[in-house]
């Protein structure tokens, strides 16, 4: 019984007794009044560093480039506490906080899978965040860039016109609240070869290292944005990630991967390519469980950049399954019926159902699985996809 308690850690939000009044800028906070997280772990880990000299002084190094893994793991402690086998990677190009709470203050992706039993990274790419100690100098310019933003978060046609039915929060004051949010929830991103290199091949490093275990299953990425690019690119980079990385889903992602000769040009030169690659790589991402490409609302017809980048992913998801893998684009509207979604549809207000959506897919590959039990698990979220 002592092991137990020693090994279970409780998450809580300490928010009484801290003096703090609730003005109206922090309505947007909740009382969370679900049943407690309970751990059996959690911490962090670098992984994928160099270790460069100093040509000045001979003897001093600096340690640099590293990717960073914060992890969640659940208890496992049956009948009560069930752990589920595959562990899930969420990864965002810029900031991870994306999946941490709904705009809102509600609760994010991390909490709720936490909940349905998933062990749960939270990665930090090379150079961002907690990872950014660099190898090389870099630098980045003040861009004034929120309107801009608004656009190609999904929010509305051009600020501050917002989308009707828009899964956001409609109170005036909670609305400027998880715009402010969201605008700080970000910080640089390195959107050219180089760092989309280094990002995927320490990802990959990442995946062997956290789907060991006993019982472990492999992982699943969760991405959104140009963090689809890298993982994409990830699969293919090695025969040492096949069956460690089991399934990739990418929420609106900026950027493809394709394999060569199909008559697509690569653009490194390009932020958000299309990248090519050997016919002997493309196959390690077609030996995938899945792969699914989730699209949030007003993207189709709408032209520009992201109706582009939809018919990337059409053609990404057709050469995936030509060559034997399992691949295919969900727009949530004009699919599902689920509208109102933006470009980071899990940050929204009925991300539940976005979970659901996600627990059904990893229902048919057969990665919901609990620990100690053979078969699959049954995703508690199935059926739960209203509109």
């Amino acid at each position: 019984m002592t092991k137990l308690y020693q090994s279970v850690l409780v998450l809580f939000l300490p928010l009484l007794g801290l003096g703090l009044e609730a003005p109206d800028p922090w309505a947007f906070t909740h009382s969370n009044k679900e049943k407690a997280i309970v751990l059996a772990n959690t911490g962090g880990f670098n992984i994928g560093s160099k270790i460069v000299s100093d040509p000045r002084r001979p003897g001093q190094t600096i340690t640099c480039d590293h990717g960073y893994f914060e992890y969640f793991i659940p208890l496992h402690s049956p009948p009560t506490h069930l752990r589920r086998k595959t562990s899930l990677v969420l990864w965002h190009s810029s900031s991870t906080q994306t999946f941490q709470n709904r705009w809102d203050g509600g609760p994010g992706f991390k909490d709720l899978l936490l909940r349905h039993g998933y062990p749960v990274y939270l990665f930090e790419a090379p150079r961002l965040g907690r990872a950014n100690w660099a190898c090389k100098p870099h630098r980045y310019d003040v861009t004034y860039r929120d309107h801009d933003n608004f656009f190609a978060w999904n929010f509305g046609p051009s600020f501050p016109d917002w989308w009707p039915g828009l899964q956001w929060p409609t109170d005036p004051a909670v609305r400027e609240a998880s715009w402010e949010q969201a605008t700080g929830g970000r910080y640089v991103e390195f959107d050219d070869y180089e760092h989309i290199l280094l990002h995927a091949e320490v990802a990959a490093q990442g995946a062997v290292h956290t789907e060991k275990g006993e019982e472990r299953d492999g992982v699943v990425y969760l991405t959104s944005s140009a963090a689809g690019l890298r993982a994409l690119l990830t699969a293919t980079l090695s025969d040492e990630t096949v069956g460690k990385i089991r399934g990739i889903v990418a929420y609106e992602s900026a950027g493809y991967v394709f394999p060569e000769g199909h008559n697509i040009t690569e653009r490194r030169d390009q932020p958000f390519g299309p990248l090519v690659v050997t016919q002997e790589a493309w196959k390690r991402l077609a030996k995938l469980d899945f792969v699914q490409f989730v699209w949030g609302d007003n993207r189709e017809g709408k032209g520009g950049f992201w109706e582009e980048m939809l018919g990337q992913s059409k053609e990404c998801a057709r050469l995936i399954n030509e060559y034997g893998g399992r691949a295919e684009v969900v727009r949530l509207k004009e699919d599902l019926g689920i509208v109102g979604n933006t470009h980071c549809p899990f940050t929204d207000m009925n991300n539940e159902v976005i979970l659901g959506l996600l627990e059904e897919r990893l229902e048919k590959s057969g990665l919901d699985g609990y620990e100690g039990r053979k078969g699959k698990g049954k995703g508690k979220n199935k059926g739960r996809r209203s509109v």
